[in-house]
């Protein structure tokens, strides 16, 4: 057994002993706090993804549902992909309605973090919320959560913070508060960060969540198509350009895409344009590991994506080498080298884990 897969099972069950689905005590607690009128702030992570847009904007409905005084403040814009779905409209842009986005934060008594487990991910709203006053509830998937929040419903096991957002709910035994609207917004997250249902971290459970999700009003057909049939051909040329500049290593079972801040302004790169190029490499026959390595230049960072099937965690090898982390079979980080020195550095490091990708 190779030490890489053996530190993820030991992960997996000193995690499972410390975190576990909502207890009782953290129910009441959050019954509690929505009994009386609270200003309410809503967090996902930088760069918000389809898990993250529609966790908070789900919750948003939610809460605004019941008398709340809610607000998406999200740390940066999101991908047009998302633009459809029902409520994104309400978002705050941190960077660019900041006057705005820090008034509601000021005046939050209670502020939730969805789909990110440490204030880091949240760029430059993070030492703006390490000063407020209000209470935290965190809500999330991802491995080794920071101790923030006064609530921290935390499960790895889950495949998706939507899925969470949807058991919330269901704690506070308010499922049949689900509009349609609330639906397609957890429909869309889960299917997202499932990959369209195909992920291992997708249950039975998840399917059962999936139908009552439909029956509640999502429109599982149209949500597809508005997530992944909705291309322009700047997007589908930059695809192309990734896909030639694929590099395959069969001695590792691995594959990597490289695009340049230059291929990327070539093709009037818009965020969210790369999203899903990375499970490509994952498509051919025998590969284990696929990563993408995108330059980005205003940061001054190469932007990593890893993914892999199999034992191989990706989780661990980002946060041993990439200062990143994630799930064990999808995960990020990030690189202060160039590109070239990057992949280098990234192809040198395979040597270590050969045994773990052959």
């Amino acid at each position: 057994m190779s030490s890489l897969f053996l530190f993820s099972i030991i992960s997996k069950y000193v995690y499972s002993c410390i975190f576990a689905p909502m207890n009782l005590e953290d129910i009441k607690t959050v019954k509690k706090l929505l009994s009386t009128p609270q200003k309410i702030v809503i967090v996902p992570h930088k760069n918000p993804d389809g898990d993250a847009i529609g966790s908070t904007v789900a919750l948003w409905h939610y809460l605004k549902n019941i008398g709340q005084d809610a607000t998406v403040v999200s740390p940066n814009d999101f991908p047009d992909f998302l633009k459809w779905i029902p409520g994104n409209e309400s978002i705050l842009n941190f960077e660019k309605e900041n006057s705005q986005s820090k008034n509601k934060i000021s005046e939050a008594t209670l502020i939730f973090t969805l789909d990110f487990n440490h204030l880091s991910r949240i760029g430059q709203m993070q030492d703006y919320l390490n000063n407020v006053v209000a209470e935290f509830i965190m809500i999330d998937h991802h491995q080794a959560p920071a101790d923030y929040a006064k609530i921290t419903y935390s499960d790895v096991s889950m495949s998706s913070t939507c899925e969470m957002v949807y058991n919330f709910m269901e704690y506070l035994n308010d499922t049949d508060k689900i509009t349609p609207e609330i639906a397609t917004c957890i429909y869309t997250g889960i299917m997202t960060d499932t990959g369209s249902f195909k992920f291992k971290s997708t249950t039975s459970r998840t399917h059962r969540v999936i139908a009552d999700l439909i029956d509640k009003g999502a429109q599982n057909t149209e949500i597809h198509h508005q997530i992944y049939d909705t291309n322009n051909s700047s997007r589908l040329k930059l695809l192309g350009i990734a896909l030639n500049n694929m590099v395959i290593l069969e001695d590792y079972n691995t594959a990597y895409i490289t695009l340049t801040q230059e291929e990327l302004n070539s093709c009037n790169y818009k965020k969210g344009d790369t999203e899903g190029f990375v499970n490509y490499g994952l498509t051919l026959k025998g590969i284990k590991f696929a990563v993408i390595f995108i330059e980005n230049s205003e940061e001054g960072i190469i932007k990593i994506s890893f993914r892999s099937v199999g034992d191989f965690s990706v989780n661990q090898f980002a946060r041993n080498h990439f200062e990143g982390g994630g799930h064990d079979n999808a995960a990020g980080g990030k690189s202060d080298l160039t590109i070239t020195e990057t992949t280098e550095r990234f192809t040198k490091l395979l040597e270590n884990y050969k045994t773990d990708l052959i």
